[in-house]
């Protein structure tokens, strides 16, 4: 009896597999691949899309599911510490959307440019930046990424064009370094984020005329996290499916819980854009946990129930975790050592951001120009104006 029970569990685990898509599997027990289905991707003006079929190996999905997990325990200390009155002014969070970001990041190329709006900060550390530089920004301290004089909307490194606090004003900028890249013959595009809020702003549109006209590679991404400030997009869009909204231009709805579907949808952006064919524009249907920003609590327009049902049940990390622990891509206590790691780096990286120096006053009015042709800076008044310096090297230039 106990060696049929045996042979029947043994075909029940291998048939399990094989519906996994497990490719590979190791002498320690983990698959170094696996395939996986994504959501079908609703397309315009697009004869063809993304593979429904992502492939994913063992050493990318750790990369990712760590890039997702930072970016989350990032955010949280980001909300205590402006609970404690740490971080002052704006501060909008990421939670929630880690897995646009990270499934994009996952298809750029090191000639590729991201540009984005104020909910900046995941981004800023993926490109490049340690959660030191970006907790320390945000707490205005010398060790930030821009010396702590950026905060939370305006913060760069290589390639990374910032966070911008004017809604929608990142679109037709990101058209313009996309151009840029095409006028220097630099094989790359531009990666331009926006909010559903963002959407009906007449310069969106400018951008998507002049973007088709001269075909620049530019990649417009609508982040849609359901919500402008306190207004659903229903209540503020005529029309609520964003990625048609370049008309003449093609576009993809991706779900945007989903990073590995992000990946795919974006890698196919890409190729668009540097085949020639122009921009392209992406919806990723995703969800904020929090509110607007840290001073909106986001439930006098939405129920507390809707949150945690989308936590419960669309939640990008812990579906992803699932994905990784079904296919044996990991195992659970690998993954639980990379969250403590991650604990680790991040409680270390608030102590520093909470315990650092603030520059002097003679630096705040440094490195504002690469190259100042404008004469002294203006200071609070007409009189006594400031010297401009130059202490850092210019990002971007």
């Amino acid at each position: 009896m106990l060696p049929n029970y045996a042979k029947h569990l043994c075909k029940r685990v291998a048939s399990t597999q094989k519906a996994l898509g497990l490719l590979n599997v190791n002498k320690n027990n983990y698959a170094t691949e696996a395939n996986f289905e994504t959501k079908p991707f609703r397309l315009h003006k697009l004869d063809e899309g993304p593979s429904t079929k992502a492939t994913l190996n063992r050493d990318d999905a750790l990369a990712m599911y760590k890039q997702m997990h930072t970016i989350r325990r990032m955010e949280t200390s980001a909300g205590n510490l402006y609970k404690e009155k740490i971080i002052r002014g704006f501060c909008h969070l990421y939670s929630g959307q880690e897995a646009v970001a990270v499934g994009i990041k996952a298809a750029l190329r090191p000639t590729d440019c991201v540009i984005t709006a104020y909910r900046a900060h995941g981004w800023t550390h993926l490109m490049g930046a340690s959660i030191v530089e970006v907790l320390s920004e945000l707490t205005g301290r010398e060790s930030g990424c821009a010396k702590g004089k950026g905060g939370s909307m305006h913060m760069y490194c290589d390639n990374f064009y910032g966070g911008n606090g004017i809604v929608g004003a990142q679109v037709p900028l990101g058209v313009g370094i996309a151009l840029g890249l095409k006028y220097q013959g630099i094989d790359g595009v531009c990666v331009a984020l926006y909010g559903d809020g963002a959407s009906n702003q007449g310069q969106v549109f400018e951008a998507y005329n002049i973007a088709k006209l001269w075909n620049i590679p530019c990649i417009f991404v609508c982040e849609n996290n359901g919500y402008g400030m306190g207004t659903s997009a229903d209540r503020s869009s005529a029309s609520t499916s964003f990625y048609s909204r370049g008309d003449y231009i093609p576009g993809i709805w991706v779900d945007g819980m989903d990073v590995l579907a992000v990946r795919e949808a974006a890698r196919f952006s890409v190729n668009h854009c540097t085949s020639g064919k122009g921009p392209i524009v992406l919806e990723t249907a995703t969800y904020r946990y929090s509110g607007h920003s840290m001073s909106d609590p986001g439930t006098s327009y939405r129920t507390r129930d809707e949150i945690q049902e989308v936590r419960q049940t669309r939640d990008p990390i812990t579906s992803f975790k699932e994905k990784l622990l079904s296919a044996s891509l990991a195992t659970a206590e690998e993954l639980k050592k990379i969250e403590m790691e991650i604990r680790v780096a991040v409680d270390e990286a608030t102590k520093r951001a909470k315990g650092d120096k603030e520059i002097p006053s003679n630096e705040l009015t440094a490195d504002i120009y690469c190259e100042n042709v404008a004469g002294p800076i203006r200071n609070v008044t007409n009189f006594n104006a400031l010297s401009h310096t130059r202490i850092g090297a210019a990002v971007n230039k």
